[in-house]
């Protein structure tokens, strides 16, 4: 399978799978899918980042009847955050067909997931503890469910949901179609699979052949909020020839081509919408050099066969392996150099790190640009430029118009007034960063509140491990730590503080959910 298409989906779930900008199948997708779809039961095992959601969910509505109310399906995940995630794309995928969704997770009113499932679900997802709460109180009836997914099935043990896991099976029919997803296969999650799962077809993701060309390949940790912001500071400082910006999705390469021709970059896109003519305009213009950035789609870039392609910049990290590798293989072609820059918020730190052991390459991390390195680079590209014009000549039309102004103006500022009618201003505007004000932290630093502490056996080197791999920032980067029975203060360096927010706001350390905040200022005592 390499498209949706293929599938012979319902034209409702085909168009929303269109409008969430999906044109190709994740590896992990491509074959789950079709299995699924038999009423087989399936062990998949694939990373977090890989489309895994997509690989049962689009199955899962496809099946689904909606000429009734009665729960068809049930999806357990080891969090609440997960159970909305899940929920909010399946909510996607069944826009047009109406199907039912809810998620059900502790913390939330019991009342209103009562009063919600009373009015007719057709998919539940939602975590073990909650799950059988409601089957003990009779408000979550299963006897005519099709099929269960256990989604992230290792981390569920992990947390020691192995017996609500299995009280909930017991709970639902002998011949229900049973979907385990899990990272890892610890023996554990085999012996489950044994017990409850009918000759399971097992999907794994084949990672092939992913060694990379002899290309320079470097990272930038860039936050969610200053993402764009970001990519125009590393392109401002590159010299770039032709370079192929990668993103998500359709809507995404739109989105990201128009904010760039607004700042006044020479830019286009490409992606499955377009029509072949269309295609052919972009790339004509792509080769011809008239555009400098083509913005595009993995399917779109297929068969793109440009020699001259100095730089591949991955706004979006690819979902594995494969396409990372497919990707930066647009550069470095015909024994010229390339250079592939990869974009990477905090939260995909993790799958960065996949993709460089898989490829057992080394992607270099980098600094973005600050104001004052774009601003050089800039300069020194127009005293470049108007050192080449000097020495091209031809100049005595434009000495005419400034006749008497050079008795009246100093010269340098003549020609600085010229330079900038020219080129417009050189100075840009700072991107708004985290202000996390006053937290009692050492000069240029920041400290944070944890509610983790001794009694989840931790110490202060487990802290800055964890948060050093978790984060992507050298242990060095961690200051002082401070750490009591159930929780701990610790301080980190300024400019690495944004990224341990991000990356820390939803991940687990020895199974207890991480809670990090800035830290009050301590009290001064007088």
């Amino acid at each position: 399978m390499t498209t949706f298409a293929e599938l012979g989906l319902n034209k409702k779930v085909q168009q929303a799978i269109d409008e969430m900008g999906f044109e190709e199948p994740s590896p992990i997708q491509a074959q789950c899918i079709p299995v699924v779809l038999t009423g087989q039961d399936v062990i998949g095992q694939a990373q977090t980042g890989t489309g895994k959601t997509a690989a049962f969910g689009i199955p899962l509505v496809e099946m689904t009847a909606t000429n009734t109310r009665h729960v068809q399906a049930l999806i357990l995940t080891p969090t609440r955050e997960l159970a909305i995630q899940v929920a909010g794309e399946l909510r996607k995928i069944a826009r047009y067909k109406r199907v039912r969704t809810l998620p059900i997770y502790g913390g939330q009113s019991i009342g209103h997931q009562i009063k919600a499932l009373q009015q007719g679900v057709h998919i539940v997802i939602g975590t073990p503890g909650r799950v059988l709460d409601h089957i003990r109180r009779g408000t979550l009836k299963l006897d005519r469910l099709q099929t269960v997914v256990l989604d992230e099935a290792d981390e569920m043990l992990d947390m020691g949901f192995i017996d609500d896991i299995e009280s909930i099976l017991q709970s639902t029919p002998n011949d229900r179609q049973t979907l385990l997803f899990s990272a890892t296969m610890p023996d554990e999650v085999k012996r489950l699979a044994q017990r409850y799962m009918q000759n399971p077809v097992s999907v794994t993701v084949n990672r092939g052949d992913v060694t990379v060309p002899l290309i320079e390949q470097v990272y930038y940790k860039v936050l969610e909020r200053n993402k764009l912001e970001s990519l125009c500071r590393i392109i401002d400082s590159q010299e770039i020839q032709l370079g192929i910006i990668f993103c998500r999705t359709k809507r995404g390469v739109d989105e990201l081509t128009e904010a760039l021709i607004a700042r006044g970059y020479m830019a286009d896109g490409l992606h499955g919408d377009l029509s072949q003519a269309q295609r052919d305009r972009v790339m004509k213009k792509f080769r011809n050099g008239d555009i400098e950035l083509l913005v595009a789609t993995d399917v779109a870039a297929r068969g793109i066969d440009v020699g001259n392609v100095s730089h591949v910049v991955n706004y979006d990290i690819p979902q594995d392996p494969e396409s990372y590798v497919h990707r930066i293989g647009r550069t470095g072609r015909a024994g010229r150099r390339g250079l592939a820059i990869t974009l990477v918020t905090p939260r995909e730190f993790k799958l960065l790190k996949t993709i460089e052991k898989e490829t057992k390459a080394k992607i270099v991390p980098r600094e973005v640009p600050s104001l004052a390195d774009v601003a050089e680079r800039q300069a020194e590209s127009w005293r470049e430029r108007l050192r080449a014009c000097i020495q091209e000549g031809g100049l005595a039309h434009y000495r005419a118009i400034l006749g008497n102004l050079v008795d009246e103006f100093d010269p340098l500022d003549l020609a600085a007034a010229a330079l900038k009618l020219s080129v417009g201003d050189l100075q840009t505007e700072e991107g708004q960063d985290y202000d996390f004000g006053d937290t009692g932290a050492a000069p240029g630093k920041v400290r944070f509140f944890i509610n983790i502490g001794r009694s989840a056996n931790i110490g202060p080197a487990d802290l800055v491990k964890f948060i050093s791999e978790e984060a992507g920032i050298p242990g060095n980067a961690i200051g002082r730590i401070d750490i009591f029975d159930k929780f701990a203060f610790l301080e980190v360096e300024q400019e690495s503080a944004p990224f341990v927010f991000e990356s820390l706001r939803q991940t687990r350390m020895n199974g207890s959910r991480v809670n990090l905040e800035p830290a009050r200022p301590r009290e001064r005592r007088s």
